[in-house]
Protein backbone atom coordinates (compact mmCIF):
# COMPACT_ATOMS: atom_id res chain seq x y z
CA UNK A 1 0.00 0.00 0.00
CA UNK A 2 1.55 3.47 -0.96
CA UNK A 3 2.06 5.85 1.93
CA UNK A 4 3.10 9.13 2.01
CA UNK A 5 5.72 9.45 4.43
CA UNK A 6 8.22 8.18 1.90
CA UNK A 7 12.06 9.46 2.12
CA UNK A 8 12.48 12.30 -1.02
CA UNK A 9 13.84 9.77 -3.62
CA UNK A 10 10.16 8.89 -4.22
CA UNK A 11 8.37 8.62 -7.13
CA UNK A 12 4.95 10.22 -7.41
CA UNK A 13 1.95 10.09 -9.46
CA UNK A 14 0.28 13.05 -9.73
CA UNK A 15 -2.86 14.16 -11.39
CA UNK A 16 -3.46 18.06 -13.10
CA UNK A 17 -7.02 19.18 -13.98
CA UNK A 18 -6.93 21.08 -17.01
CA UNK A 19 -8.80 24.40 -18.03
CA UNK A 20 -11.59 22.02 -20.16
CA UNK A 21 -11.64 20.11 -17.42
CA UNK A 22 -10.12 17.13 -18.69
CA UNK A 23 -7.75 15.29 -16.44
CA UNK A 24 -3.69 14.47 -16.76
CA UNK A 25 -2.05 11.89 -15.28
CA UNK A 26 1.73 11.63 -14.74
CA UNK A 27 4.51 10.39 -12.38
CA UNK A 28 7.74 12.25 -11.12
CA UNK A 29 10.17 12.80 -8.67
CA UNK A 30 9.68 16.66 -7.66
CA UNK A 31 6.13 17.13 -8.39
CA UNK A 32 6.11 20.89 -7.91
CA UNK A 33 8.94 21.24 -10.05
CA UNK A 34 6.83 19.30 -13.07
CA UNK A 35 3.57 21.08 -12.32
CA UNK A 36 5.66 24.28 -12.82
CA UNK A 37 6.83 22.67 -16.15
CA UNK A 38 3.43 22.02 -17.45
CA UNK A 39 2.11 25.40 -16.70
CA UNK A 40 5.10 27.12 -18.23
CA UNK A 41 4.07 24.84 -21.57
CA UNK A 42 7.12 23.12 -21.02
CA UNK A 43 5.49 19.71 -19.50
CA UNK A 44 3.82 16.89 -22.06
CA UNK A 45 2.71 17.29 -25.39
CA UNK A 46 -1.00 17.61 -23.67
CA UNK A 47 -0.74 20.07 -20.91
CA UNK A 48 0.43 22.30 -23.89
CA UNK A 49 -2.30 21.71 -25.79
CA UNK A 50 -4.69 21.66 -22.48
CA UNK A 51 -3.68 24.45 -19.75
CA UNK A 52 -3.56 22.92 -16.43
CA UNK A 53 -5.63 24.78 -14.15
CA UNK A 54 -4.51 23.20 -10.58
CA UNK A 55 -2.53 19.94 -9.31
CA UNK A 56 -5.63 17.92 -7.72
CA UNK A 57 -3.01 15.20 -6.07
CA UNK A 58 -0.32 13.64 -5.65
CA UNK A 59 0.48 10.18 -3.61
CA UNK A 60 4.50 8.73 -3.25
CA UNK A 61 5.24 5.29 -4.49
CA UNK A 62 8.71 3.52 -3.77
CA UNK A 63 10.33 3.85 -6.64
CA UNK A 64 9.73 4.39 -10.51
CA UNK A 65 8.90 1.26 -11.68
CA UNK A 66 5.78 0.99 -8.71
CA UNK A 67 4.63 4.90 -10.01
CA UNK A 68 4.72 3.85 -13.54
CA UNK A 69 2.55 0.72 -13.13
CA UNK A 70 -0.05 2.94 -10.71
CA UNK A 71 -0.11 5.48 -13.58
CA UNK A 72 -1.16 3.02 -16.07
CA UNK A 73 -4.13 2.07 -14.01
CA UNK A 74 -4.90 5.35 -12.91
CA UNK A 75 -4.98 6.15 -16.40
CA UNK A 76 -7.82 3.52 -16.88
CA UNK A 77 -10.30 4.73 -14.70
CA UNK A 78 -12.77 7.40 -15.81
CA UNK A 79 -12.60 11.25 -14.63
CA UNK A 80 -15.41 10.58 -11.60
CA UNK A 81 -12.77 7.78 -10.66
CA UNK A 82 -9.32 9.68 -10.71
CA UNK A 83 -11.22 12.24 -8.48
CA UNK A 84 -12.60 9.88 -6.15
CA UNK A 85 -9.39 9.07 -5.77
CA UNK A 86 -7.73 12.37 -5.15
CA UNK A 87 -9.79 12.73 -2.57
CA UNK A 88 -8.72 9.88 -1.12
CA UNK A 89 -4.96 10.39 -1.13
CA UNK A 90 -6.25 13.93 0.32
CA UNK A 91 -7.79 12.49 3.38
CA UNK A 92 -4.82 9.46 3.76
CA UNK A 93 -2.26 12.20 3.70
Amino acid sequence: MPGHQKPSSSWYVYLIECRDGSLYTGIAIDVASRYAKHVAGKGARYTRAHPPLRLLGQCAYADRSEASRAEYRIKQLTAAQKRALCEEWAVSA
